[in-house]
């Protein structure tokens, strides 16, 4: 049996790359009875039919990560991409992917892209996360800026790229490396969001054990993994320091009395944005409990 990567799967195909070849293969259907899916990015052992031609996969190797959305294996890097208008950025939906990305223990960068269109709010949102800990750079694929930064920070990684629809990721696949000629689309004017371009995953190489995947948009993300409301503290990383001055060591950082959290929020050492997206999610969290 050989070895090798799906980078690709379309309508029960898994496209799977070994040696420099492309190997257009089928599941197994002993996977089915385990309930488990070939993801793309596994690492796989494919039995290849000599009459055929066709490949099947045998055997799916150990996961060291996998995203439910987008569906996804063995990735180590996120790159979360917002832009700065066209579409508004919903950074409510951001800390959604923050914490998926954050469950998987990926390292995790801001791409602020678009931002010759607004660079006052380019920088806002650069900071809002700078602050928070991660690193955020800001990109335009039309004046070309932090795009080669961006190269830098891709090299020796398997990079998801994540957004709403209409953020820019497939342009900036496309500034990275114009051989991978992805489809890109113009925002719809009587909705003012993205129009989805991309509509399957695809794992694209960079060369020097360096890949990207590009991914459909989306508007919505469930966090069924976490478990309890008290689960979310831990995926905020700057509470942390500042949970330690709670009173209680069950605060949520709501409503309870002597919050060390709630008090940096107040001096603005944590950042009200965040602050806000986590109380929703929290209240999110806390309603579905109830049914």
């Amino acid at each position: 049996m050989r070895e090798g990567r799906i980078i690709k799967g379309i309508g029960g195909f898994y496209y799977v790359i070994s040696n420099d070849e492309i190997i257009e293969c089928r599941a197994r259907g002993l996977f089915r009875e385990q309930n488990l899916k070939p993801l793309v990015g596994d690492r796989v052992k494919i039995r290849i039919d000599s009459d055929s031609g066709t490949g099947y996969i045998e055997e799916i190797l150990k996961r060291k990560s996998e995203l439910l959305r987008p569906p996804v294996a063995n990735v180590d890097q996120a790159i979360i991409v917002l832009s700065t208008r066209d579409p508004e950025p919903n950074l409510w939906l951001v800390d959604k992917m923050v914490i998926m990305a954050e469950e998987q223990d990926l390292n995790i960068l801001f791409c602020i892209n678009k931002s010759d269109v607004d660079f006052e709010r380019a920088c806002d949102l650069k900071a809002i996360y700078e602050d928070a800990g991660f690193v955020s750079i800001l990109t335009s694929t039309k004046s070309g800026d932090g795009v080669d930064l961006l190269k830098e920070y891709l090299h020796g990684h398997t990079s998801v790229f994540a957004g709403a629809s209409g953020s820019g990721k497939s342009s900036l696949l496309n500034a990275i490396d114009p051989s991978f000629r992805l489809q890109t689309s113009q925002i719809s004017r009587k909705t003012a969001r993205g129009r989805h371009t991309t509509r399957h995953v695809e794992l694209l190489s960079l060369g020097n054990d360096s890949y990207v995947l590009d991914t459909p948009g989306f508007s919505s993300l469930s966090l069924d993994f976490v478990e309890k409301p008290e689960d979310l503290r831990d995926y905020y990383r700057e509470f942390g320091k500042f949970a330690a001055d709670c009173k209680f060591l069950s605060c949520l950082h709501d409503s309870e009395p002597g919050c060390g959290v709630k008090e940096a929020v107040s001096k603005r050492l944590i950042g009200e944005d965040r602050y806000r997206n986590y109380l929703a999610i929290l209240d999110e969290l806390r309603k579905r409990r109830k049914y």
